[in-house]
């Protein structure tokens, strides 16, 4: 088979499992976790209903799919911003702010059923696992710098740091959640 065929059937497989996992998560965000059919994912896709079982066994499939998609931009989004500052201190801020901005935008978005199915799965346990080290890695970088206090370990610090700021689930507006970040790294700062 030529090169061109093989990367046109492979461009072409990409684009329907994404339609597949977007229009999935939007039918569940209008009806709900318990209406969506496979039937329904495939006519608003746009697809036939044995196409997309050759993509996912089932809804639940396609939206741990979907799910961990985000997850992977989440923590890509986070990497940009680590990596877009300069000083140990802004580096740490930034992530910190995203981090909690996304966490606030996130709420809502999952009813009880489906984030009890979507945060079960590996995927999850891996983007945190992530997630903590790359916090980890700038609050070790912050501590050389003199920025964080060296009296915690940089590891217990992240932990800290992303479960204080899983509270910006819970808060009203940005401005509330830039002020838990600030309330957050004051924690960090070296006594004295």
């Amino acid at each position: 088979m030529p090169k061109l065929w093989d990367e046109t059937i492979e461009t072409h497989r990409r684009a329907v499992r994404e339609a597949t996992l977007d229009t999935t998560a939007a039918l569940v965000a209008e009806h709900g976790l318990r209406s969506v059919t496979m039937s329904q994912i495939a006519e608003a896709t746009g697809i036939g209903r044995a196409t997309l079982y050759k993509y996912f066994p089932d809804v639940e499939a396609v939206l741990m799919a979907w799910h961990e998609r985000e997850v992977g931009r989440h923590l890509s989004s986070l990497e940009e911003v680590r990596d877009s500052e300069v000083s140990p201190r802004a580096r740490l801020a930034a992530v910190l702010v995203s981090y909690a901005l996304i966490t606030h935008e996130s709420q809502g978005r999952h009813d009880g059923d489906l984030a009890a199915i979507l945060h079960r799965d590996e995927h999850v346990a891996r983007g945190e696992r992530h997630l903590t080290e790359i916090v980890g890695e700038l609050l070790t970088d912050a501590v050389a710098a003199g920025d964080v206090r060296d009296d915690i370990a940089p590891a217990e610090l992240a932990r800290y740091c992303l479960h204080a700021l899983g509270a910006a689930r819970s808060v009203s507006s940005k401005a509330a959640v830039r002020r838990l970040v600030e309330v957050t790294l004051s924690g960090l700062r070296p006594p004295g």
